[in-house]
């Protein structure tokens, strides 16, 4: 497969995993930032290989090879995430970009040893999880901040929105992974939230807690 295949694969995925069965050619387009009728020819080249279901008109859905194959480039993508952030100090709003190119790396072997090299993570630096060889992985029942009642305590399990700037953000106001929150009042007017982490007051727009995922504890 070619890298642009391999891309393409991996968005139809993405959006998949939103809820939709058929994802429609504009959606696809809109996430490649291509237009729709570059999106219909890789679809046919793509049903052509047996990596999806293409109608036209009607959609386009992964088949089980072309499942088995985006996963494997998540699993490759967020394995390279989690040993630039471990092994090499890169920041977390830095290694998207880096794991994309190494993402499309083909060496079954290498993947495996980088893996059991790493002690085989579940989830990789922004709280998503990590498939296995075989395509298999943890779901996280998660909650956004958002959504947790005034008085509850939860931890940082992830991030809805993996974007440098917001990574930028939590890493100015010394928020990450594993962080423990209180839920201490929140503001009628705006929703914005006052918390407690790690012993400190923080206040939270409702934007920024409504793209941070988090597991309710008890303390």
């Amino acid at each position: 497969m070619t890298h642009s295949e391999e891309n393409y694969i991996k968005a139809i995925f993405h959006l998949g995993s939103q809820g939709e069965e058929v994802i429609s050619t504009n959606a696809v387009a809109e996430r490649m930032e291509t237009k729709p009728s570059s999106v219909t020819d890789m679809m046919k080249k793509l049903s052509e290989k047996g990596l999806v279901h293409y109608k036209r008109y009607q959609g386009v859905s992964l088949t089980a090879l072309g499942t088995k194959t985006a996963l494997s480039i998540i699993r490759k993508h967020r394995l390279w995430e989690v040993f630039l952030v471990e092994k090499l100090d890169f920041t977390w709003d830095e290694v998207h970009e880096i794991a994309e190119q190494l993402e499309h790396i083909e060496s079954e072997k290498l993947i495996d040893k980088l893996d059991e090299l790493l002690s085989f993570p579940k989830f990789d630096p922004h709280g998503d999880p990590i498939p296995g060889k075989n395509g298999e992985f943890i779901e996280r029942d998660n909650q956004l901040l958002s959504q947790i009642p005034i008085g509850s305590s939860a931890i940082c399990v992830g991030v809805k929105d993996s974007s440098a700037v917001f990574l930028r953000f939590l890493d100015k106001n010394n928020i990450a992974l594993g962080n423990k929150m209180k839920i201490v009042e929140k503001e009628e007017f705006d929703n914005s939230l006052r918390i407690y982490i790690d012993q400190r007051e923080l206040n939270l727009s409702q934007q920024i807690a409504s793209n941070l995922y988090v597991k309710m504890i008890k303390l």
